[in-house]
């Protein structure tokens, strides 16, 4: 049996199956990119709910995983060479997942970069910008009297939904015919801008010809809405 005991957050965070993926996470847009990811590739995998409104990802027993203080996290027990491997960023964790069980990422050198590109263009654009809306137009931020913070990211999540439109016009998925790791990087930022930021109408969302199309292909897939309600909210 795999021991764990060597990494302080197993210790707060119990593993039942240590011989399974350890995912610690919260079904937030980073979360439940790799809670869809793993439902997608159907690797076994234990999930612990690390409640970030009580600060757990703050605690000394989290950070020793992920220095950041941010989910998710995992810990692989099986990973390269047959040792525990630990990551955070969960970008980083799509692609490991996907290298590791040759799903969801084109396997040609050419394809596979391209995929990767869209990965770090959700990482570096979309849920920062996302994100900060979501701060000025629903949570405090709103109390800020001068709005100009609030119509940057406004201008700037809407520019970016546009960027994803220019991308899927006779596309099903991001790199065509194949839902890949680039799609699932963004299901739940696009999600959650439109749902519960509440930002659908100041970016123009139903304006818009093919994002909808796509993110409703996405929201049926089987693995998506599990993966979306991963761990269970309460």
């Amino acid at each position: 049996m795999t021991d764990l005991s060597a990494f302080p957050i197993a210790r707060r965070w119990p593993a039942q199956h240590p011989d399974r993926l350890q995912l610690y996470s919260l079904p937030t847009p980073n979360g439940v990119k790799v809670s869809i990811m793993l439902e997608e590739i159907g690797l076994l995998y234990e999930v612990h709910r690390v409640d970030i409104g009580k600060d757990e990802s703050w605690t000394e027993e989290f950070l020793a995983l992920n220095p950041n203080g941010k989910i998710p996290v995992i810990i692989d027990p099986d990973g390269p060479g047959g040792k525990p491997l630990p990551l955070f960023e969960s970008g980083a964790i799509l692609l490991y997942l996907a290298e590791k069980t040759g799903k969801l990422l084109p396997a040609a050198p050419a394809l596979r970069y391209e995929t990767i590109q869209w990965v770090f263009f959700q990482m570096g654009a979309i849920g920062p910008m996302f994100g900060q809306l979501g701060f000025f137009h629903k949570f405090k931020g709103r109390e800020i009297e001068d709005k100009r913070p609030h119509e940057r990211y406004r201008a700037e999540a809407q520019r970016l939904l546009g960027v994803i439109e220019t991308r899927l016009a006779g596309r099903e998925w991001i790199m065509g015919d194949d839902f890949t790791i680039a799609d699932i990087s963004m299901i739940g930022w696009v999600r959650n801008l439109i749902g519960f930021y509440e930002a659908r109408d100041i970016v123009g969302f139903d304006e818009l010809k093919y994002v909808p199309g796509w993110l409703a292909r996405a929201l049926v897939r089987p693995a998506v809405q599990r993966g979306l309600d991963i761990p269970a909210r309460r």
